[in-house]
């Protein structure tokens, strides 16, 4: 009989499912993907999508991975599963789903809820957070379900993230990983378990009732075993265990290595982030928890910028018509002509600033923010607009570093980068250069299934800890060194401009807001 040595990771993503095979080195061994709408908008800024996709998505891709290597499988010693954060799905008594999954990209909000009362009302009062209370009601997917759609609420047996559907579909029950609970729902960050019932969360989620959420178990920890039915539907095989892994972002960092605090974990994905692990309960802005590691115990302790890579692809649909068709028409990736279109443009971009916040949020940029590109001149072509989204990010996270920096009372001397724009050679010099600390890729591209195998290593006995999974399975790939001329110029720019634009510009944010009423 062979040895069963072998990891199933499945990360579902924003806009494709990946089956990947790792061995217990960190070497990805097969892979298979399947692309899918990321979502439909029946109004706008609605994101919502069918759960059922996510489901086929899964199956097609691990049939996919037998069909190209049928001799890997008897050696599957485990299954672990990421998926993106903040996608809720709502579910009856047998598991079916209600109502298209609302995703993170969502923007809807529930208005005019009644306000926090009681004793929590008098300390939010008294501490100057009600706005940000109210916001928090707003921004809960379940107080819309529930105002909008009472029906359906009323029918919900189990309210579940992403992961907490496809975990019900892969062994049948109602459970799922703390390591993915991040998102609008009554979760106590700091003990990493359900609030208890005195909590303000349920008085801001006050049609959640616990019994309507899974049982929570640790990353590492068996969730169950792989059904008759899921393997019938997949081809994995029956009996399976399913470990315990964490939510995407989550993954990325222990996939890249970062398991100390003073290594700064970067995702260049659809959100943009940086992310240190640390053992410390930090909230890296009031009221923003950090979230749960992939490793129990351990806190994710992140900032984000909400559109992050996101706006690589804006750029590309709005400017970028001759790179597309030229890929198109050549078979090259377009994602090589869009990093060769700012060859020859100098770091700085000539002086052209971006403040990438292309979405509000709650605090990191406030609710009235808007993004802002200034210091045009006639010199300027689209090639320094771009450049200056990928110094724009970075100048953005770097921010995010010396919140955690000071919050924490740690340094961060080093930097792991993970994401599409890793692939970028631009985007990972210019971020050396404008953090000053050497910057390098993991060893594979493949960070968050990675992640979750490691998490499954640890489960299943095959590595004896986290440190030594970590140790075997993750590599430091391609090193680029800060440049320290270009580092001066960009820390003058960072420290003399880019920090103090928000400031400046936040009074003619709130009155475009006052004007126009977007954002509401």
């Amino acid at each position: 009989m062979s040895e069963k040595n072998l990891l199933l990771a499945i990360d579902n993503g924003t806009q494709s499912l990946k089956a990947l095979l790792f061995d217990l080195q960190g070497r990805l061994l097969a892979k298979e993907l399947v692309p899918f709408e990321p979502y439909f908008s029946e109004q706008p800024a609605w994101a919502e999508q069918h759960p059922d996709v996510f489901w086929d998505a899964l199956c097609r891709a691990c049939q996919g991975l037998w069909q190209q290597h049928h001799e890997y499988k008897e050696r599957i010693a485990g299954v672990a599963l990421t998926t993106q954060r903040g996608t809720v799905v709502n579910v009856d008594k047998n598991g079916l789903p209600l109502r298209p999954a609302m995703l993170w990209l969502d923007q809807r909000k529930t208005h005019d809820l009644p306000p926090v009362t009681g004793w929590w009302g008098l300390i939010f009062g008294l501490a100057g957070l009600r706005k940000t209370v109210a916001y928090l009601q707003s921004e809960a997917e379940a107080n819309w379900i529930a105002t909008y759609q009472p029906e359906i609420w009323q029918n919900t047996h189990k309210y579940l993230l992403l992961s907490g559907y496809l975990t019900y579909r892969l062994i049948g029950q109602f459970v799922d990983s703390v390591g993915c609970q991040v998102g609008y729902i009554p979760f106590d960050y700091r003990r990493q378990r359900w609030s208890a019932g005195w909590d303000w969360k349920w008085r801001v989620l006050s049609s959640i009732d616990v019994s309507m959420m899974p049982e929570l178990m640790p990353p590492g920890q068996v969730l169950g075993t792989i059904t008759t039915q899921a393997a019938r539907e997949t081809g994995i095989p029956e009996g399976l265990p399913l470990v315990a892994a964490a939510a995407d972002k989550a993954c990325e960092v222990i996939g890249s290595g970062s398991l100390a605090s003073n290594i700064g974990c970067l995702s260049y994905g659809t959100t943009a982030t940086i992310n240190v692990t640390n053992r410390k309960y930090i909230e890296p802005i009031a009221l923003l928890p950090p979230y749960p590691s992939a490793v129990p115990g351990f806190y994710t302790v992140e900032v984000q910028v909400y559109r992050g890579y996101w706006m690589v692809n804006w750029f590309k649909q709005q400017f970028g018509h001759p790179e597309r068709q030229k890929a198109a028409n050549s078979g090259l990736e377009a994602e090589e002509l869009f990093d060769k279109l700012v060859d020859d443009i100098e770091p700085g971009s000539m002086g052209l600033m971006l403040q990438p916040y292309w979405t509000p949020g709650l605090k990191m940029p406030g609710p009235e923010a808007k993004g802002a590109v200034i210091g045009f001149g006639d010199v300027h072509t689209r090639a320094h607009l771009y450049r200056s989204i990928l110094e724009g990010l970075a100048y953005a996270l770097r921010e995010g570093r010396e919140r955690i920096e000071k919050r924490s009372r740690t340094s961060i001397n080093s930097l792991r980068v993970s994401g599409g724009g890793s692939q970028s050679r631009h985007a990972m010099q210019l971020t050396a250069d404008i953090f000053g600390l050497p910057t390098a890729r993991p060893h594979l591209y493949e960070t968050s299934g990675l992640g979750a195998a490691i998490d499954a290593a640890v489960g299943l006995g095959l590595h004896p800890d986290f440190n030594t999974a970590v140790r075997e399975m993750t590599h430091v790939g391609e090193v680029y060194e800060p440049d320290r001329k270009n580092h001066r110029m960009y820390d003058a720019l960072y420290r003399e401009v880019y920090k103090k634009m928000y400031k400046r510009l936040k009074p003619l944010y709130e009155r475009i807001r006052e004007i126009t009423g977007y954002p509401k």
